[in-house]
Formats: structure tokens, C-alpha cells, sequence
């Protein structure tokens, strides 16, 4: 399945002035960003175009779509706002960049670790808060010449990956797709780096199958040998993109051109959709907080998938302090981060990303832990 193509900036402010209609447009009180105006939108926020200053952040490269849809939205309303995003760190240098100091919010496709959250203790006094701010799945992309449609197994996923499976014409491959593939070696490209991408998918490999895959889930590639090692989701799509007989993964919303794999789930072949990533957050995410007041970070409960969600999600988050050395940075953090955590953000995301919205239930959980940080 090939995803939308991502909107030129021109039509991010467009759509971006759309979705900022329906929120209020009047200044917040300072420090707060709860919603006080009613809006059409089911989860509002309070932008306040008075604002003026810089934001920087980055991180994960999976938002790195939407965080440029995100901000041209939101300067089309806040124009005295700079707002650096950093795709090139990845989720690990995000954090790193964050625990030191040198981040407003750092984005990351997974939440701090223990050690990581004593650390932000430092930094943040309570510590660091995990808030879901970007939804979306894990596609398994390929490039086999003449095949445009491919259907796999959690467990053949898996063989595949581990290097069990090393032909397109293997059998395990011929019974998911009801057909024979044309014979050719098989190339998997992985992440070199940390990666909350890796750290997604191999949540699902090491939770659905943990046979097939002995390994247990972390942001480092376990698997050594014919695999194909590329720094950055684009090294990987890029990869999968040049050669022959590739599979790779990537965040959806990275893939560009390239066709994606329906993953089969309870007898159903499930292609990637936004509605089916939304219904399995809905239904699978499961609240895993870190212990510091207001945290909202998520695992999944893979026990819980059906035939109607897509069963290799990416969930990532926004990731600042509970209290700000600075009182003028929180507000502008928290400002920029609770239109994300809107219904407006979540089109503008969805619309010009290609990812997929979060549920109103835990938009509503994050604009009550933005309101909280001074």
C-alpha cells in the first residue's frame, strides 16, 4: 500500500489555517493551556498568537513529517514563534540532547527508559513526562521486481527477519500470498542506529513471536549476518528503494513510493490504514507511566488485536519537563505541544503526514498534563 504523498508547505498553511479555525485564536493565561473556548474541534486547544521566541527540539525522525506540517500550522497563527525541529538525532539523540539540557522536547518513538526518567530528575525536579503525540504503524516495505501486493504472516515477518527465510519463493511466503513469488534471495535492511523503530517493531516481533524471534525487543538491530545495516529511516527506504528483492522497515509516513506489506492478523491481511492504527490504539494501548505525576506513556497488549487493527503500531511521543528553569519556555512548549495534542494538530498531521489521529481519550489526558507544567 503506498502512502500520500507529503503536501507541499503552501497547502500545510492552508490546511493549517483551516484546522486553527476551530480553535480559539485569543491569548491563554500564562502558563496554562487548557481549553477555555468552546470549538468545533472534539479536543481543543488555546493558541496564543501573541507568543514570541524559539523552541528547539528533535528526535525521532518518524514525526519528522508531521512536525513540519505541525509547525507551519501553527505559525500560520503564532508567527512570532520559532520552532526548530532536528530530525537528523533520531529517537536515541533526541533523548540524549534532551537530558542534557539542550532540548525544549525531544521527540521520541519511545518513552524514557528508568535510568533515563532518574536522570530528567536532574533536570526536570519531578522528572520527565512521555506524552503520545504522534500515531502511526510500522510498514514492512519491499521491492521485488513485479510484485505489488504482498501479504505476510507475523511468523513468516519474523523468519524473514531473523534470516530463516532467505527466498521470495519459500513456502511459508507461497501459503500467505496464495501464490508463488518469483525465486530471488531475499536482502533485509535494518536500522545501525538506535531507533524507536526498531524499538516498535521488534515490541511486536518479541511479544506475537517470540519462536521465531529470540530476541527481545530494544532500539538496537539484534540480528547479525546478510542484513544490510542503514543509519536513519531514510537509509532504509532509500535502500529497499535501490536495490532488488529488498525488505526493510519504516515508519508509514516515510515511505514514499515504495508498496508496503498487508501483515496478516486473525486470518485477515491487514494493509496499513490510519483508521486501523487509530482502532488499535484504541483497543490495545495499555497506560505504562513512569511514575512521574501526569506521564501518559502507553505499551500495547498484543493479546488484544483483531481483524481490524493494523498489529505493528508506532506510537511517539513529545518528551519534556514537568517544571521548566524557565518559565517563558515551558509556556511556549507547552503552547506549540497542546495544539499537536488537539483535534486540529491530529488532522494536520494526518492530512499532510499521512499518520494516523490519536483517540479523543488520550488527547484529552495529554491537555490535562500540559496544563500542569510551569
Amino acid at each position: 500500500m503506498k502512502k500520500t504523498r507529503f503536501a507541499l508547505v503552501g497547502a500545510v498553511i492552508a490546511i493549517g489555517a483551516v484546522a486553527l479555525a476551530g480553535c480559539s485564536s485569543g491569548s491563554t493565561t500564562p502558563g496554562s493551556t487548557a481549553s477555555s473556548t468552546p470549538t468545533t474541534a472534539a479536543v481543543a486547544s488555546t493558541v496564543d498568537p501573541s507568543l514570541t521566541g524559539t523552541i528547539t527540539a528533535g528526535g525521532s525522525s518518524a514525526q519528522a513529517n508531521a512536525q513540519a506540517a505541525w509547525t507551519a500550522a501553527y505559525n500560520a497563527q503564532v508567527k512570532g514563534v520559532t520552532i526548530n525541529y532536528d530530525k537528523s538525532q533520531g529517537s536515541g539523540g533526541g533523548v540524549t540532547n534532551f537530558l542534557s539540557g539542550a532540548y525544549d522536547f525531544a521527540g521520541s518513538d519511545s518513552p524514557l527508559k528508568a535510568d533515563q526518567t532518574d536522570q530528567s530528575k536532574s533536570l526536570c525536579t519531578a522528572g520527565g513526562l512521555n506524552i503520545p503525540i504522534y500515531l502511526d504503524g510500522v510498514a514492512i516495505i519491499y521491492n521485488i521486481s513485479g510484485v505489488t501486493s504482498l501479504k505476510l504472516s507475523g511468523a513468516t515477518v519474523a523468519k524473514i527477519f531473523n534470516l530463516q527465510i532467505t527466498d521470495w519463493s519459500d513456502p511459508a511466503i507461497t501459503a500467505d500470498n496464495g501464490t508463488a513469488l518469483p525465486a530471488g534471495p531475499i536482502t533485509t535492511v535494518a536500522r545501525s542506529d538506535g531507533s524507536g523503530t526498531t524499538q516498535n517493531f521488534t515490541n511486536y516481533l518479541a511479544a506475537t513471536q517470540p519462536t521465531d524471534w529470540p530476541y527481545p525487543a530494544a532500539n538496537s538491530w539484534p540480528v547479525t549476518g546478510n542484513v544490510s545495516a542503514q543509519k536513519g529511516g531514510s537509509g532504509v527506504v532509500n535502500t529497499v528503494q535501490s536495490g532488488t528483492g529488498t525488505i526493510g522497515y519504516a515508519d508509514h509516513s516515510a515511505i514514499g513510493t515504495l508498496n508496503s506489506a498487508a501483515i496478516i492478523q486473525d486470518g485477515t491481511a491487514i494493509p496499513f490504514s490510519p483508521e486501523a492504527v487509530t482502532q488499535t490504539f484504541a483497543v490495545a494501548a495499555v497506560p505504562a507511566s513512569n511514575g512521574v505525576p501526569g506521564d501518559l506513556s502507553q505499551k500495547f497488549d498484543y493479546s488484544k488485536l483483531t481483524a481490524e487493527t493494523y498489529p505493528i503500531p508506532l506510537v511517539s511521543y513529545g518528551i519534556l519537563c514537568s517544571t521548566f528553569k524557565s518559565a517563558e519556555q515551558a509556556k511556549l512548549t507547552v503552547n506549540y505541544l497542546s495544539f499537536i495534542s488537539s483535534t486540529a494538530g491530529q488532522s494536520v498531521a494526518a492530512k499532510n503526514a499521512g499518520s494516523a489521529p490519536l483517540p479523543d481519550s488520550i488527547l484529552e489526558q495529554a491537555q490535562a498534563t500540559l496544563a500542569t507544567i510551569k
